[in-house]
């Protein structure tokens, strides 16, 4: 008998670390499974194809609010070309709504409800022994006669029991895709728009096994291993041990990502992420909303001044990547107190701020709290937000548009500079994107799959329209600015991520005749041969603390491009500059 496990990711990069689990458990008690990997991004009938070539008898999919429409299309015709092929669900889409989902989908025989190792495990073992699926804990099944059976929840396994899901066999498989870790389980938080509160208990896995999976990964320069705890952080500790450990096995490659709560980081650990190599690590922090009324709604618990506090202590050094995260539509924050919670996030300062929407999860708690807060949301995942007694959908279509140009212009790394400096002449870093919306709007560009190139045209061409028009009511800056200033600043972040090989319409005149390029790579030590990695570029400031101060510093100089080496923050080339 064939048993297969089907995933199904939103990104070819990433992969699936609970098909891998249920996998490696199962085969640890004698039960083999294949895995099948697939994309929401390819055709169903791509995966329809390759899901019947596999000829299993029993398919079980791992479903997530990302997949679960995709899955429910390709079962509906999957089981019409394998009608004797068992279906099974199994994942949080599918675990606080069972029955539900049974009765809607009449292709599918079960759902694996909770936890799924130990179900699965099981599972298998009852089809290949052709036991009675009624005696597995954890299950929902429809019977013989159409009846659907909810048997006894499982109980949760010993966590460092489970064999490590990886292993050189199928190490390859992940290259260019991130690797998922999972070192501890359950939350002790009650954060109602997540379904993790729904388990307060925290299990670790044993300390020794985590270090010797840890090496594995470094052993083998893994690029990146992201980490799935929901609070890596909870153990001080543990934190602690596990940070030193990463610090002294360094490959100077392999980067980790953690999700923790800001207010327990303490001193010790602010002072050990401190030491770390640039790139080493970094840090997704929840900050959801700064108002105190809305955060008390959901349960959640962070002190404003402690939180800026605790960033500014981390962000320090410039070697931790910070990723700070917003949640719009939640209760009690209209448009404003959105606007400010924005505003005072990205006064912070993170390498990336996500402005996330609300999502109303089947099972969390926040499902059972929509009716009371006007809470209206899609009735298909991912059952965002699409209104609430504070915020309308008016006000959701501003801050989508908002959200689509702070990926493009802050999160993608590659406007760093000119964004710092615009942010520097505007009211409000939220007016500043609020009015470049406007601005993408008004010239049609909103929708638009555009260059690279192109963005930096528009940035360009918004700033003068905006930023450098004077008696234009329009504009929205305050302070001193000139558009030859801009020009220069957005050119250096033009040129930090790749070598010019024609120059845009923004850009100064080059300086230097070949000769003198010549001569001033020679004064930056760069030999004839490396000239094709480099760029060398004239400025009449120092772009850097000009951006970052608002206004001119610094004498004219010469920037070295080195594209061999890139910044570990924003993926630069890494720069150096000649006084002139």
């Amino acid at each position: 008998m064939k048993i297969l496990l089907a995933a199904v990711n939103a990104k070819y990069i990433h992969s699936n670390l609970a098909v891998y689990c249920l996998k490696s458990y199962a085969a640890s008690k004698g039960q083999e499974a294949e895995i099948a990997e697939y994309t929401i991004n390819q055709q169903t009938e791509e995966v329809l194809r390759d899901l019947y070539e596999r000829n299993a008898d029993v398919v079980a999919f791992s479903c997530y609010i990302w997949n679960i429409e995709f899955i429910k299309a390709v079962i509906k015709d999957y089981k019409k070309i394998r009608p004797q092929c068992e279906i099974w669900l199994g994942g949080p889409e599918v675990s606080y709504r069972a029955e539900e989902l049974l009765a809607e989908l009449p292709e599918v025989r079960g759902v694996m409800v909770g936890e799924g190792e130990e179900i699965f495990a099981k599972l298998a073992k009852a089809y290949r022994e052709e036991l009675s699926l009624n005696e597995i804990s954890g299950i929902a099944v429809r019977e013989n006669n159409g009846e659907i059976l909810t048997t006894e929840p499982a109980e949760p396994l010993d966590f460092s029991a489970l064999p490590f899901p990886y292993g050189d066999e199928n190490l390859s498989f992940f290259d260019n895709r991130i690797i998922y870790y999972e070192s501890s389980r359950g939350c002790p938080f009650s954060c109602a728009y997540c379904l993790s509160s729904l388990d307060k208990r925290v299990r670790f896995r044993n300390m020794d096994l985590v270090k010797k999976e840890l090496k594995f990964f470094l052993d083998r320069q893994v690029p990146q291993v992201k980490f799935i705890d929901r609070t890596f952080n909870i153990n001080g500790p543990r934190t602690v041990e596990l940070l030193q450990f990463i610090k002294e096995n360094d490959n100077a490659i392999t980067n980790f990502h953690f999700e923790v709560a800001a207010e327990l980081l303490t001193k010790e650990q602010i002072e050990l992420l401190n030491s770390l190599r640039p790139g080493l690590v970094q840090l997704e922090i929840g900050v959801q909303s700064t108002n105190s009324e809305t955060l008390t709604a959901v349960n959640r618990k962070t002190e404003l001044s402690e939180l800026k506090k605790t960033v500014a202590a981390v962000r320090k050094k410039n070697n931790v990547h910070i990723h700070l995260d917003l949640i719009a539509g939640l209760p009690k924050e209209d448009l404003d107190s959105f606007k400010k919670s924005f505003n005072e996030v990205y006064e912070m300062n993170p390498h990336q701020l996500q402005l996330g929407f609300l999502k109303v999860l089947s099972g969390a708690p926040m499902e059972g709290m929509a009716a009371e807060n006007e809470i209206v949301y899609q009735s298909a995942p991912p059952y965002e937000v699409l209104s609430t007694n504070w915020l309308s959908y008016e006000d959701i279509i501003l801050l989508k548009k908002v959200e689509e140009l702070v990926e493009v212009y802050y999160n993608s790394g590659q406007f760093v500079y000119s964004m710092m400096y615009l942010q520097k002449h505007a009211n409000s870093p939220f007016e500043l994107y609020e009015k470049l919306a406007m601005f993408y709007e008004e010239k049609s560009y909103a929708g638009l799959k555009l260059s690279r190139n192109k963005r930096y045209e528009i940035l360009w061409e918004f700033a003068k329209e905006t930023l450098f028009a004077e008696d234009n009511d329009r504009a929205f800056a305050t302070g001193p600015a000139t558009s030859q200033i801009f020009a220069e600043i957005l050119f250096f972040d033009y040129c930090l991520r790749e070598k010019p090989k024609s120059r845009p319409c923004f850009a100064m005149q080059s300086r230097l005749d070949k000769q003198e390029l010549k001569e001033t790579y020679l004064s930056f030590g760069v030999k004839r041969e490396e000239e094709g990695m480099h760029d060398i570029e004239q400025f009449s400031f120092d772009p850097v603390e000009t951006a970052e101060q608002g206004k001119v510093v610094g004498k004219p100089c010469q920037v070295l491009f080195s594209y061999e080496r890139r910044d570990a923050m924003y993926g630069g080339a890494v720069t150096k500059k000649n006084k002139q």
